[in-house]
C-alpha cells in the first residue's frame, strides 16, 4: 500500500475513491472498504482511501476531541490489510476547512484525485459550514463523470457501529462488546521502553509500552496477550492508567506482566490485545498493598486464561 501526504495538484491515474477518518477501522469501516476493493478490482483502478491527520475535533476542540482508537501507523496496517492500495493523508488545517463544498469537489475529488467512483458513508458531510452532502456529490458526478455510491450503517446486535459506539463500550469496559464492534480485539500498538524497574522489586516485572497517545479510551486492569514477542501472542495483565499510587496522576502509562516470562524484550515493538477487564485503577496505601492486589489479578488473569482454554476445547 502506497501512503502519500496531502493530495497532488492533477492526478496521473483515475481511482475509486472513499473518503473518511476511518478510525479504528471497525466492522463498518471493513463493510465499506470491501465495496472499495470490490469496485477498484472490477474498474481496474486503486483503491484509494482520503483521511486527515489530525482529527478536525483535535483542531477545533482539542478537549472536547475523541480519544484515537488507532494511531496513524495502526490505521494504515490495518487499511492495507483490508485491501487498500493507496491513502492520501490531508494535513487538516483551517485553510482546508474553510473550502467550500464545490471547491473540494473541484479542488480535491476531480483535479486532485481524478475520481471516476466514489463510496461514502450514507451521513457524509463536507466543505465549509459541512455545506456539501450526498446529493450535491451525486449532481457534481453527473458534472464531471464520475459515480457515487452511498454505503449504508451496518448493525451488529441491533447497535449501529460506529468508532463512537466502541469509545463507549471501551470507556465503559465492555471490552468484549468493543472486540464486537471492531471485528477483532482492540488493540494498542507500541515500543517496550525502559522503565523505572520497579515491578521487578515487588515481584511482578512488567513491560512499559510507549503510549504516544494524549487521551486513551479505556483504563483499569485487564487480562491481554502480546504480540510480537514469541512465535504466538503471550498471556499477560495489564494497568493502562496514570498509576495513581506511585505517579499521582502523570500521563498515562501502559505496562504489561506477562504471565510466566522472564526476557529481556526492550526495543521490541508489541501489540497489545485486550481481551478481558478485570476492575478500575486503584491508590493503594502502601507498595505491599498494590503487591498483594496485583497478585490477585495475576491470579484473576490466569483463572481468565484457563476458562478461555477449556470453553475452546469444549
Amino acid at each position: 500500500m502506497l501512503v502519500f501526504r496531502g493530495v497532488p495538484e492533477r492526478a496521473t491515474t483515475s481511482t475509486v475513491l472513499t473518503i473518511g477518518n476511518f478510525d479504528g477501522v471497525h466492522r463498518g469501516h471493513r463493510a465499506l472498504l470491501a465495496e472499495l476493493t470490490a469496485k477498484a478490482r472490477e474498474l481496474a483502478l486503486p483503491a484509494t482511501v482520503l483521511t486527515f491527520e489530525p482529527h478536525p475535533r483535535e483542531l477545533f476542540a482539542p478537549d472536547q476531541a475523541p480519544a484515537r482508537l488507532a494511531s496513524l501507523r495502526d490505521k494504515f496496517e490495518l487499511l492495507a490489510e483490508c485491501g487498500v492500495d493507496r491513502v492520501h493523508v490531508c494535513r487538516f488545517t483551517r485553510q482546508l476547512a474553510a473550502l467550500t463544498a464545490t471547491e473540494f469537489i473541484e479542488n480535491i475529488l476531480v483535479r486532485g484525485l481524478s475520481v471516476r467512483h466514489l463510496i461514502i458513508g450514507d451521513d457524509f458531510r463536507f466543505g465549509k459550514g459541512r455545506g456539501g452532502d450526498f446529493a450535491m456529490l451525486q449532481q457534481a458526478g453527473h458534472e464531471h463523470r464520475f459515480a457515487v455510491e452511498a454505503m449504508h450503517t451496518v448493525d451488529f446486535g441491533g447497535v449501529r457501529v460506529s468508532s463512537s459506539a466502541v469509545r463507549e463500550a471501551l470507556a465503559a469496559g465492555d471490552i468484549e462488546r468493543a472486540e464486537q464492534l471492531l471485528g477483532r480485539a482492540f488493540v494498542i500498538a507500541g515500543r517496550v521502553m525502559d522503565g523505572r524497574k520497579l515491578g521487578r522489586t515487588i515481584g511482578f516485572p512488567t513491560a512499559n509500552i510507549q503510549v504516544r497517545r494524549k487521551r486513551l479510551p479505556l483504563s483499569g486492569v485487564f487480562a491481554v496477550t502480546v504480540s510480537g514477542v514469541d512465535s504466538k501472542p503471550l498471556p499477560g495483565a495489564a494497568n493502562i492508567g496514570v498509576r495513581p499510587t506511585v505517579d499521582e496522576g502523570l500521563k498515562p502509562v501502559l505496562e504489561v506482566h506477562l504471565l510466566d516470562f522472564d526476557r529481556d524484550i526492550y526495543g521490541t515493538h508489541v501489540d497489545v490485545n485486550f481481551l478481558h477487564k478485570l476492575r478500575d485503577e486503584a491508590k493503594f496505601d502502601s507498595l505491599d498493598a498494590l503487591k498483594a492486589q496485583i497478585a490477585r489479578d495475576v491470579a484473576d488473569v490466569k483463572g481468565f486464561f484457563y476458562r478461555r482454554g477449556a470453553e475452546a476445547q469444549r
